[in-house]
C-alpha cells in the first residue's frame, strides 16, 4: 500500500523566526506515524526550521532548485546547497514557476534528475488552467507535462522516489476546490500515463498528491480516494490547520 505522503508549501511566507517559531508550536501535535509528512519553508528558513525539527519525523522540503552544481548564477541554489542543510524533498514545476518563471517540462525534468543524483526526492508538479479545464484539453495538458517531465528518469526510481502532484491552477488560493472525483479521477489518469510510459507495477507505487485548496473540511474525503497518496498544501500550511490535515 502506498504510504500517504502531506507537504506543506509555505511559499514566499513567514520571516526566519516566525518559520522557526511555527514548527515549534505546531510539530508536537502532527501524527508521522500513519503519514510522510514534509515541510518546505522559503530558502533563508531552511536551516532554521531544520534544526526545529531535529528529532522529529517531519522532513524539510525545498521549494525550487536550480539544476547545475555552481557556478555564476546569481540568485540561484544547487542541490548540494540543499542537501547540507538536510532537505530531503523538493518541489519542482510548481505552476507559479511554470506560470512566472516560464519553467518548461524541460527545466522540470533537468532539475528532478538532478535532485535524484544526490537522493532528494522531488515533489514534480502538473495540472491545467481554468481555461484548458473548460475547453476540455486537460486531459492532454497534464499528459504533456507528466511525460517531459520524467522523461529519462528510470522507473525503480519513479516508483520509489518521486512524488507527482496535480494541483489544478484554477483551484490555487483561490478557494475554489476540484471535487474529490474530479481530483481522483486526473490522478488516476496520471497513474495510467505512468504504466504507459514505463508499466503497471511501477504506476501502482508511485506517490500522486492532490494540490488545490486543500483544507480540513474538505481533507478527509480527498484523501481517501483510490488514487490519491496525499496532498501538496499551500495556505492550510501556514496555520493549524496544517495539523488537522496530516491528522485527518
Amino acid at each position: 500500500m502506498r504510504k500517504k505522503i502531506i507537504a506543506g508549501n509555505w511559499k514566499m511566507n513567514y520571516s526566519v523566526n516566525q518559520a522557526e517559531d511555527f514548527v515549534y508550536s505546531i510539530k508536537d501535535s502532527i501524527n508521522t506515524s500513519e503519514v510522510d509528512v514534509v515541510i518546505c519553508p522559503n530558502f533563508v528558513s531552511l536551516d532554521r526550521v531544520s534544526e526545529a525539527l531535529d528529532g522529529t519525523n517531519i522532513m524539510l522540503g525545498a521549494q525550487n532548485v536550480y539544476f547545475e552544481d555552481k557556478g555564476a548564477y546569481t540568485g540561484e541554489t544547487s542541490v548540494d546547497m540543499l542537501a547540507s542543510v538536510g532537505v530531503r524533498y523538493c518541489i519542482v514545476g510548481h505552476s507559479e514557476r511554470r506560470e512566472y518563471f516560464k519553467e518548461t517540462d524541460e527545466i522540470v525534468n533537468k532539475k528532478a534528475k538532478k535532485l535524484l543524483e544526490k537522493d532528494i526526492y522531488p515533489i514534480i508538479c502538473v495540472g491545467e488552467s481554468l481555461e484548458q479545464r473548460e475547453n476540455n484539453t486537460y486531459f492532454e495538458v497534464v499528459e504533456k507535462e507528466v511525460r517531459g517531465s520524467l522523461e529519462g528518469i528510470e522507473k525503480d526510481i519513479i516508483a520509489s522516489k518521486v512524488v507527482i502532484a496535480y494541483e489544478p491552477i484554477w483551484a490555487i488560493g483561490t478557494g475554489k476546490t476540484a471535487t474529490a472525483e474530479q481530483a481522483n479521477e486526473m490522478c488516476k489518469y496520471i497513474r495510467n500515463v505512468v504504466s504507459k510510459m514505463y508499466d503497471e507495477d511501477t504506476a501502482s507505487k508511485v506517490r500522486i498528491q492532490y494540490g488545490g485548496s486543500v483544507k480540513p473540511s474538505n481533507a478527509n474525503e480527498i484523501l481517501n480516494m483510490s488514487d490519491i497518496d496525499g496532498a501538496l498544501v499551500g495556505g492550510a500550511s501556514l496555520t493549524n490547520d496544517f495539523t488537522a490535515i496530516v491528522n485527518y
